[in-house]
This record gives C-alpha cells, structure tokens and sequence, in this order.
C-alpha cells in the first residue's frame, strides 16, 4: 500500500503546532487501536498513525520530512515497523488507554514499557523552540547574537541526582522502585485497579536520604545566561539554529532537551531576496539608457561597477553573476538581478527642451515613426 502524507494521516495541516500534533495523534491513536477497534485494517491504519507521528513528533524528523518528504527520513526507525521511540509515543499510549479505558478490572495496557518500568532512569528534558530578527545584511554574511535565556541546568556536584552522596540515595520501599503503585478501588460494578504515581518517590523510585546542599534535592540549578548564537552566512527567514542541551530540564539526572531559534529576517529598503539571488532596482536617465554608460551599483558586498549597454529599456533586467546570497551548505553563491528603472524629467531646462525639439524632428523626417509601426499593428 503507498504511503499518505504523514499530515493527512493524522487530519492536521502543515502548520500544526506541537499541540495539535499531539491531540490529533491521541485521537487517531485511540480510534485504531487493535484492541478498541475490531474493524479489519485497523491495525495496519494504528502502525500509520504511529509512524506519522513518530516523524511529526520530533522537530529534526519534521523538517527533514517537510524539506525532503519520506527520502529525508528513516523508515525502518518507525513506529510503523512495530515499535515505539522518539517523541515518547509509548508513554503517550499508555496515558492515553489508561485514561480511555480506566484500567477497568485490573486489566490495563502497556506497550513498548510503561512509565513504572522507567520511572527512574533518566530522560531527556524536551525541546524549547524561540524567534529572534535580524537585519538582511546580516542574513547574507552571518552574524552572532547574544541571548539571555533561563535554563535548568544539571547540578555539577550531584550531578543530577538531588543527593549528598550516592549512599543517600535507596530504593523506595512503598514502589520498590518502580515509580507506580497499583491502586484497587471497589465499585457497583466490581473492583477496579489503576497504577499511579507512587506517592512517596513520585515516580522517581528513588528516596533521598539527605539532599545536596547546592541544588536543595532537585538535582538541577536555575541560572540566566548569555549564549553567544553563531547565525550562519545565507541564512533564510524561518530556518532555524539549534543550541544543544539549552531546552527544558531533563528527568532523574537526563540531559537538558535543546532550543531550536527560528530566524525571522527583516525586509531591507532596497534588496529583495528570491532564492539566493538579490534583487534591486536601480534608476538610470534616459539619456544613459539611450546612449549606455557606466555606474556604481549597490550590492550586499558594496558597490561594483555595471555596464549598461546602450538602448536599455525600462524594466529590462540585467544579471551580476555571483553577487547574490552564499548557499547555507556551499561557498556556491546567487546572482544580483538589477531592474533598470528608466527616469523621464518632468522640467526641462531651455536648452534641454531645444535639444528634445530637435530630436523629434529628426525622428519625423523618418518615413515610419514608432507609432505609425504601432498603428500599422492594429491593421
């Protein structure tokens, strides 16, 4: 069967934020699943949408996905394949049917692992996504920006695990370290079991005995930073850097997740970027448009010299090779595409006007003007 479009898989557009990616991915999820839906082809459409979202969950996947399609992704890494990885789509399951099917009789799902199993090991924190504008020049030759930003970061003396020694920390007696307790209840319709965070450990799985005296037990210290942002030549608006390990905090001791910063250009007066080529628009008399001359023009690397050939005419675009925009990846470089924009004086001096009169009546001793070729046309 060929693949659908991962958006159309999970009834989202190319837009989607996080959010919407993770509801719509629930919903599909909780729609298809072999064990709710009896329906034939319900297990191969559960495999799509955890494939889909395996890709859409994670930022890196996406943009490749969006800038490549399926050639810039893995296939065989999918959840499509019959697993579970990435963006937490295991533990997404098991919210998901805990909270559908209430664990109803002690009979509950579990897929990939659950949370009780990896309650204490240690997790990366998740992404922080943040915008920031830059003038257009410094779009084309790269720049370094300086941003304060608030991060958790891991305490280097506990190195994240919240204790004094390695000796203060124990296995939770109420869990055994698991993080979860099973919670029995009785109803009118029997008893019911459902697995919680354990309320001694909080799902850590871990007692701390004495904390560190630097980070209070949290394992991570809340600081503010600059960060130096290395912006590289070429870059586009909506392309983003990413600064590892600058994302929220991680879990039990995991590393910091990573902050992706989208760059949003600000329009120049003159240059408009297409591509990699710049494009300008540059005003010439029509004496210089007639005759052809030679003028300075502004690029994004300063003036240079450009020939305009004799009997330009308005509008008429000529090229500068390679005084455009550096590729992102290559020292391969744009072009500069200058539209001649042909002036007509509206004062003339005495002497220019007596130069126009003779001008035209030179053209009208020709047996065709340029307008009766234009009339002639109609004919």
């Amino acid at each position: 069967m060929a693949k659908r479009d991962y958006y159309e898989v999970l009834g989202i557009n190319k837009g989607a934020t996080e959010d919407e990616i993770k509801r719509a991915y629930r919903k599909m999820a909780k729609k298809y699943h072999p064990d709710v839906n009896k329906e034939p082809g319900a297990e191969e459409k559960f495999k799509e949408v955890n494939e889909a979202y395996e890709v859409l969950g994670d930022a890196e996947k996406r943009a490749a996905y969006d800038r490549y399609g399926f050639s810039g992704v893995d296939p065989n890494g999918f959840a499509g394949q019959g697993g579970f990885s990435g963006f937490g789509s295991a533990d997404d399951l098991n919210d998901i049917f805990s909270s559908f099917m209430g664990n109803m009789g002690g009979f509950g799902f579990n897929f990939g692992g659950s949370r009780s199993q990896r309650a204490n090991q240690p997790t990366k924190g998740e992404n922080r996504y943040i915008r920031i504008e830059i003038d257009f020049l410094d779009a084309v030759h790269g720049v370094e920006k300086t941003l304060t930003l608030d991060v958790d970061k891991r305490c280097e003396r506990c190195h994240g695990t919240g204790a004094y020694s390695d000796s203060d920390v124990r296995t939770c007696p109420t869990c055994h370290g698991s993080g979860r307790v099973t919670r029995t209840t009785r109803t009118m319709l029997g008893m019911m079991q459902q697995v919680v965070e354990c309320p001694d450990c909080h799902g850590t799985g871990k007692i701390i005995d004495k904390k560190c005296p630097d980070c209070k037990g949290e394992g991570y210290i809340h600081t503010r930073e600059d960060v130096e942002v290395k912006i590289p030549a070429g870059i586009a608006s909506g392309q983003q850097v990413r600064l590892a390990g600058y994302g929220e905090r991680g879990y039990n001791g995991g590393p910091n997740g990573d902050l992706y910063v989208e760059i949003i250009v600000r329009p120049h007066k003159y240059f408009t970027r297409v591509g990699n080529d710049v494009h300008i628009k540059v005003p010439v008399s029509i004496v210089d448009a007639v005759l052809g001359t030679k003028i300075d023009v502004p690029t994004v690397y300063g003036d240079v010299e450009l020939t305009i050939p004799a009997g330009t005419q308005p509008n008429q675009q000529l090229r500068m090779r390679e005084y455009g925009i550096k590729e992102l990846r290559s020292n391969a470089k744009g072009d500069q595409i200058v539209e001649v924009e042909v002036t007509i004086p509206k004062k003339l001096s005495r002497e220019e006007k007596e130069i126009f009169e003779k001008l035209r009546a030179t053209s009208k001793d020709k047996k065709e003007s340029v307008f009766d070729k234009f009339k002639k046309s109609f004919k």
